[in-house]
Parts: structure tokens; sequence; C-alpha cells
């Protein structure tokens, strides 16, 4: 799309975007947002009711839009009448949907090796142990430099990781020796997974793809997915006693609570704790 046929509507509000920084793919999720919105009501969007508002988003909640979709949603349209248009009003009735929180899947350390060993080939099977031996997203792992590997400090820089915030986690032996065998076999410049150009990174979609061949090669049947290195990341080191605070330091978590939720399935640490039954003095059968 040139310049010429952007609305002068549509460049306000990517210039409202622009002046607050926000993230090219949230840019991009919110001016699909409104676009949708236009095409539903028929006419400039600017001149739309609250009432208007309210239709749209049981029209999205009717045809079976997720929880998380319809808050995008809402986060989006919020912004372009509040920001661009400066009718925050018109946006009072639109409501946030709360989702049922469930428990993530996570690996056993058995099953992550056996992803590991079947990732399909060496700069794959580095990236996935990133994920899991450090807990990177993937975004994480694919914006990797070179340069963000220090092994004098045995660390690994995170720059501008989810929120925008740099963070250091761990980099183990075992990961710093398979990343070196990738760089001698590969010699990447830059970036420390290249896609099939150099010039560029490898896609999220590129790294989730090897870890969806690699599960199905090692025989696991549980929906795996990248951010399932991450979970079982932060669930091995609380089985393993690690204080969750400094898990919530590693993961890059705002709140603890976020962290919290792996207590709820580190099995091995709710093993060891005796139910109360146990406890319980019995009296010999009469």
């Amino acid at each position: 799309m040139t310049d010429q046929s952007i609305s002068p509507l549509r460049r306000r509000m990517i210039e409202d975007m622009t002046i607050r920084k926000l993230a090219p793919t949230t840019q991009a999720s919110y001016i699909r947002a409104v676009r949708n919105f236009t095409a539903f009501l028929g006419r400039s969007p600017d001149r739309a009711t609250a009432e208007d508002l309210r239709r749209y988003q049981l029209q999205l909640a009717s045809s079976g839009v997720s929880g998380p979709g319809i808050n995008a949603t809402v986060t989006a349209l919020r912004f372009f009448f509040t920001v661009t248009l400066g009718r925050g009003a018109v946006t009072e009735k639109l409501t946030s949907v709360r989702e049922p929180r469930t428990l993530p899947v996570v690996l056993s350390p058995e099953e992550v090796a056996r992803l590991l060993d079947a990732a399909p080939g060496l700069k794959y099977k580095a990236a996935l142990s990133v994920a899991y031996g450090a807990g990177l997203r993937a975004s994480e792992v694919i914006s990797l430099k070179i340069a963000d590997i220090d092994s004098d400090r045995m660390v690994i820089r995170v720059e501008q990781g989810k929120g925008r915030k740099d963070r250091y986690v761990m980099l183990s032996e075992q990961l710093l020796h398979l990343l070196r065998s990738w760089w001698s076999e590969a010699r990447p410049q830059g970036w420390l997974f290249p896609g099939q150009n150099p010039v560029n990174p490898l896609t999220t979609r590129q790294l989730n793809r090897a870890c969806h061949a690699a599960a199905e090669a090692a025989g696991i049947d549980k929906r795996v997915s990248l951010h399932t290195l991450r979970h079982s990341f932060a669930t091995h080191l609380l089985e393993q006693k690690v204080d969750v605070r400094v898990i919530q330091l590693l993961l890059g978590h705002k709140k603890l609570e976020t962290t919290a939720l792996y207590a709820q399935v580190a099995t091995r640490t709710l093993r060891q704790v005796k139910s109360p039954l146990d406890h319980l003095v019995r009296r010999p059968p009469a």
C-alpha cells in the first residue's frame, strides 16, 4: 500500500502509534482490528456510536471469536477511539472477556531430551535447546545475535524482550558447547540463527514448525509448541527448589503470580508433600 492510498484517518492512527513507539506487530494488529470493524460498520469508523461498538462485540462473541481475540480487538478499538479520535466515551461499554486460566502443558526431562535429540538438524537443535535451557520465548530465540552469548560471564543477554525490557539468563556449559558446535559448522554472522536469507533471522513460524516436527519424531503425544519448552524450563527449576522469584527474573515476568502458576504443575514438588490422610492415627480394626 502506497502512502497516497492511506486514508488521513489511518495515517493519523499510525502516527499516534508511532509516537507511543508501539511494536510493529502491535500496530499491524490494531490496524487490522479497526479495518474489520469498519467492514462490519459499512461506513467510516469515526462516525460510529456506542451502540455500534456494542453490536460489533456481540457479533464477535456470537461468531465464536476466542476470548483473547475479543480482548485484542477491544484494546485496539479503545486506542483508536480514545487516542486518535478523542472519543473515548463511546468505548465505555466495551468489555474485556475473562478467560478461564488453564494449566500449561509440561514435558518431563526425559521427554525434553527426546525432543531435542529429534530436532531436524544442528541449527534447530541449538535453537530449541536455547528455548529450554534459558527459558526464552520464540521471538527472543530468533532475535539473538552472536554478541548476546557471553561465555566469560556464562550468561545470555536478551535484548528488548516482552515489555521492551532487557534481561540476562543463564548460559549452561552444555548449551555453550552446543552453540559452539553450531557456530563451527555454519559460521553465522550477526544473527545467531539466520534464516534462509542470512540477512534475516529465523521466523517464529519456522522455529515452531521444527519444534512440532521434533515432538512428532520423538513420539510425544502431548500438544507441544515452542512455548512448552519455556513452561518446562520454569517447572523443572521449581522442582529443583529454585526460588520462584529467581525464576520470575529469568522468565522476565512482570508479576510473581504469573510465575507461581508453575507450582501447580511441578509434580515432583507435589509428590513430596504428605497428604494429611497419611498422618491420621488409625485405630486397629476391632
